[in-house]
């Protein structure tokens, strides 16, 4: 039991990390663009991370943690941060690999518009409840840099992306919270929250795994393409 925090970390990333250099896709060479584009998000992440959990927002079960610890964050916590977005910045180019098709196109602008309009609708009406507010708004702004400011191609295609990994997302987030096991790995203080659960999952968790999903892609993009000018230079 010890172990299931660490087991669902390697587990996930197993997969993406062998087939990293599989000989067509050979995503391994896109690594020094892909590290800035973990680490840079994680570090926000962690921070917030760590006062949340020192506010009781949430926190963990040491039953299902190894017990090593920094801060006052479990390091599966911390592994979190780097394998689950790894999966995610594979799974962005396997699908841009394959499939070549804008899939969603300017739906994707349409879509990510309303929810920027729930969003402001949720961070003024539940600002007292901690979760709600901060992912809300943080991924508000996510939302208008992109569609306001950047307004780059590559949008959709990340929407579309995590579409697709809210299917990996609803078994791995599900374990965290508690499907399958007598107790949740991750607990929520459903003061702090909607109270609206997918399953076992707080509803705020799709919006925190956009941001950060969201935000993997972006600087994950952003570095690719500073490495292309580098090269006509």
């Amino acid at each position: 039991m010890k172990y299931t925090y660490l087991l669902v970390n390697l587990l996930s990333v197993a997969v993406p990390l062998l087939f990293s250099f599989e000989g067509k896709l050979q995503f391994f060479r896109k690594w020094k663009a892909l590290l800035p584009a973990l680490l840079i998000p994680a570090v926000f992440f962690l921070i917030w991370d760590s006062i949340f959990t020192a506010q009781g927002v949430w926190g963990f079960n040491e039953n299902y943690l190894t017990g090593i610890q920094l801060y006052n964050l479990p390091i599966e916590e911390m592994l979190f941060f780097f394998c689950i977005p790894y999966c995610c910045v594979f799974t962005y180019e396997v699908l841009n690999y394959f499939i070549k098709q804008d899939i969603l196109g300017k739906y994707a602008r349409y879509g990510t518009t309303i929810l920027a309009y729930v969003l402001v609708a949720l961070v003024f009406k539940y600002n007292d409840l901690a979760y709600t507010f901060y992912t809300s708004i943080f991924t508000f702004f996510f939302i208008l840099l992109h569609l306001v400011v950047l307004k780059k191609p590559y949008w959709s295609r990340l929407v579309f992306t995590f579409l697709i990994i809210l299917i990996p997302f609803f078994i791995v987030n599900g374990i965290l919270t508690g499907t399958g096991l007598e107790e949740p790995v991750v607990w929520y203080n459903d003061s702090e929250n909607l109270g609206i659960r997918l399953l076992t999952i707080p509803i705020e968790d799709a919006l925190y795994g956009f941001l950060l999903i969201g935000l993997n892609i972006s600087i994950y993009e952003w570095r690719k393409m500073r490495s292309c000018k580098v090269k006509k230079v």
